[in-house]
């Protein structure tokens, strides 16, 4: 910890590869970092869609934290399936939080740890697509922050709620995570490309291909705005 940089907080190797004296504590904080991402308004800033692909590429390492196991298709399950439930677990706290706080929320300053526009934002995108803003939003940046909290402050009915909770957090996690793991194995195997050469461009890749969706509904958004003023 001796060389911390505060670059480490976007890196999502810096979590991965974590450990205290020696101790490697990588699986726990990728658990927490999902459901701090998914459950708690102040994750919105860490790495979600990447930290999940580097974690299918280094699912040994992160499994090894707790266990061994030797098959390789038993250890990507096992991470998707802990991943899963700490989503599953993080839009419940969300959607608690919502609840009980109302618009409260709306009527808070804005701080570094918590932005009204994006609370505004994701209660607009919420409201358009209903239910399967739950499952959309787990694959957008900051949304799958704030959309189980709007899922609360507008008391969507708690089953419907539950049903695209877990949906959306085991076709995320485990999309992600194979996606990692399968595609380190075909490109190394049939290419002879090591993705862990090219971990910078894998993080940039995915934080563009994820913020673009995010990027081009502000943008089309914006001339309606101006219209309107």
């Amino acid at each position: 910890m001796s060389d911390f940089d505060w670059k480490n907080l976007i890196d999502p190797l810096f979590y991965i590869h974590f450990d205290i004296n020696g101790v490697k504590m990588g699986i726990y904080i990728v658990l927490f970092i999902v459901f701090a991402e998914t459950g708690l308004f102040a994750g919105f800033f860490l790495p979600g869609d990447s930290l999940l692909f580097l974690a299918g590429i280094y699912n040994r390492e992160l499994i090894e934290n707790i266990l061994f196991i030797e098959s390789d298709f038993v250890n990507v399950v096992l991470l998707s399936s802990m991943v899963a439930v700490a989503g599953i677990l993080g839009n419940m706290i969300g959607y608690w939080f919502g609840s009980k706080s109302g618009y409260y929320l709306y009527n808070k300053q804005d701080s570094f740890w918590f932005k009204k526009k994006y609370l505004v934002q994701s209660k607009d995108f919420f409201e358009r697509h209903g239910g399967r803003a739950i499952i959309f939003a787990r694959f957008l940046p900051i949304f799958r922050t704030f959309a189980p909290i709007v899922a609360g402050i507008v008391t969507m009915e708690k089953k419907k709620f539950m049903f695209y909770n877990v949906v959306s957090s085991i076709v995320w996690s485990f999309t992600l995570i194979f996606a990692g793991h399968y595609l380190y194995g075909f490109l190394l195997d049939n290419y002879e490309i090591d993705l862990k050469e090219h971990i910078e461009l894998i993080v940039i890749g995915l934080v563009v291909l994820t913020l673009l969706p995010v990027l081009l509904k502000f943008a089309k958004k914006s001339p309606v705005t101006e219209e309107g003023k």
